[in-house]
């Protein structure tokens, strides 16, 4: 039975930046479903929002975050992620990671939405990617770390003591042999990233299955937020789209260089939507255009991108600029075809300041984690920087707490028999997909929801069932996570009797703090699910 000190569930930027802080304390395992820099942060373009310029403040920083977040954020932990943000961007520049450098020398700052000031530290537009390139290549060369790519936590092992449950580690598939390993650990930490592929349209890449949200949930542990899912206004619109291919992003960061959302009759239309027009907040902008294309029946808006010109377009975003390239798109028309997708899930696993949960020794960071600082709506390149900072703060407090990794029970007996209905599986992943996208997707009513939610049980139902006659399989346990995403989406939008931040219902289009000014936390109460199977 192998054990652990730190069992680090994701590979993103949150996982590796725990792991580095921890491996000089211990033995690290890494548990990744895919190769080890595929992740949401690999596919950021954006860049990390911090305080370097001569013009910006920590105060003004704070300020937007709060703001967007719509009433929602926790002051405090906003203090501890923009205050901490710098050193810690720093660290990653000695680390490795190449941010873009001005003419003068220092770091190249950009704007996005929301921001009130030129704050975007980025490499290019391919900043996550670049994120991971250098913290994988510190990984790597770390004797105390062991990445295991290609396999896939299935569960939470769980225990009692005094009175109280306790994470001693997980259980993990190897797909190729189909064993599933007993991993004990000491201290677990989840940071398996969002959950977009639980939505019909995504940017997310398909191993955003909410894998580590569902474990926690399953496992008891609290959860927040989770009605606040993100959709980044523009993606790429393509007439067709394989269902297990993400959307392709157009970075905000475009909007923010002076690129204008048009409708196909060349109407600069943000201008009737928010003060602030093309730099308006992303829930603000997916709306506008979600509303612009159910009034037109368009299938997509313009980004005119004439503005910006050419060179500086190619330069400032060439991953961008391939992108479109090799889906045919015609850049010297200026204009670039968009549509909104299911982005960044803003709330998860309720954690304190030190990215503890409600359970002893299960940690949560990074997208998989609500730590309060997003609230109602996350702040344009936000992500990275909340991730890197309770990253690092739950790895102090890991080292600190770090209990010895305890024998724990073999894996449950569940079905044998290798399944030959795979059809059920594909069927049911596409059926959540759809129900999400057009009952709880950009716009919201109390009836679609509940339809969603009555529907939703009798896919659950099947699911339970199927799971516990065949043989655990990776595509068998991504379904039952997303399963568990959608219903902890479902029941968080059905809490919250107004519109806030990404949460927009129709039939509660007001805001009302008297009653809704607080999170939506929810827990399972279904006895059977938290069991070790």
């Amino acid at each position: 039975m192998p054990s652990t000190d730190f069992l680090i569930i994701g590979s993103g930027i949150a996982g590796l930046t725990f792991a580095l802080k921890v491996a000089d304390h211990g033995r690290v395992v890494i548990v990744t479903k895919k190769d080890d820099t595929e992740s949401n942060t690999n596919y950021a373009q954006g860049g990390i929002a911090a305080v370097f310029g001569p013009d910006d403040s920590s105060s003004s920083h704070i300020k937007d975050t709060i703001e967007a977040g719509a009433g929602l954020s926790h002051p405090e932990a906003v203090q501890a992620m923009v205050s901490e943000g710098p050193a810690l961007v720093e660290k990653l520049s000695r680390l490795g990671v190449a941010f873009t450098k001005g003419q003068a020398g220092g770091l190249d700052l950009g704007r996005e939405g929301g921001h009130s000031k030129r704050r975007i530290v980025h490499a290019k537009d391919y900043t996550g990617q670049e994120v991971e390139r250098a913290l994988v290549h510190q990984i790597r060369s770390h004797p105390h770390i062991t990445i295991l790519e290609h396999h896939l936590a299935i569960n939470l092992i769980m225990s009692q003591s005094g009175g109280e449950d306790v994470c001693r580690g997980a259980y993990v598939l190897e797909p190729k042999t189909g064993n599933i390993l007993e991993y004990a650990a000491g201290v677990t930490l989840l940071a398996a990233g969002g959950c977009g592929q639980a939505y019909l349209h995504t940017t997310n890449p398909a191993i955003a299955t909410g894998d580590g949200l569902a474990m926690a949930y399953r496992a008891g542990a609290a959860a927040a937020n989770l009605e606040f899912m993100q959709f980044h206004p523009t993606t790429l619109y393509q007439d067709s789209l394989d269902e297990n291919e993400r959307s392709f992003l157009i970075s905000e960061a475009v909007r923010g260089e002076g690129a204008v959302l048009r409708d196909l009759k060349g109407r600069a239309f943000m201008p009737e939507y928010h003060q602030l027009a093309d730099l308006a907040p992303r829930d603000v902008v997916a709306r506008a255009i979600d509303s612009e294309l159910k009034a037109s029946g368009d299938f997509h808006v313009n980004l005119d991108i004439s503005s910006i010109g050419l060179e500086k377009f190619h330069d400032r975003f060439p991953n961008i600029s391939q992108g479109c390239a090799q889906r045919g798109i015609d850049l010297s028309q200026n204009l670039i075809p968009v549509v909104p997708a299911a982005h960044y899930m803003c709330g998860g696993v309720k954690t304190d300041l030190d990215g503890r949960t409600s359970i002893n020794g299960l940690y949560a960071a990074g997208e998989t984690a609500c730590t309060g600082v997003h609230g109602a709506n996350r702040l344009a390149s936000n992500s990275l920087l909340e991730a890197l900072v309770f990253a690092d703060r739950a790895a102090t407090a890991a080292i600190k707490e770090k209990p010895e990794a305890a024998a724990v029970p073999a894996w449950d007996y569940v079905g044998s028999v290798p399944s030959r209905e795979k059809v059920v599986i594909r069927q049911n992943r596409l059926s959540i997909r759809w129900l999400l996208w057009n009952y709880a997707g950009i716009v919201r009513n109390d009836k679609r929801l509940w339809w969603a939610k009555n529907r939703l049980q009798s896919i659950m139902d099947e699911i339970h069932d199927y799971y516990w006659k065949y043989q655990v399989s990776p595509d068998l346990v991504e379904l039952r996570n997303i399963a568990a995403v959608a219903k902890m989406i479902i029941d968080c939008a059905i809490q919250r009797k107004e519109s806030r931040g990404l949460h927009y219902n129709q039939d509660h289009p007001e805001r009302d703090d008297v009653n809704y000014g607080k999170e939506t936390v929810i827990t399972s109460n279904d006895d059977s699910s938290k069991g070790n199977s």
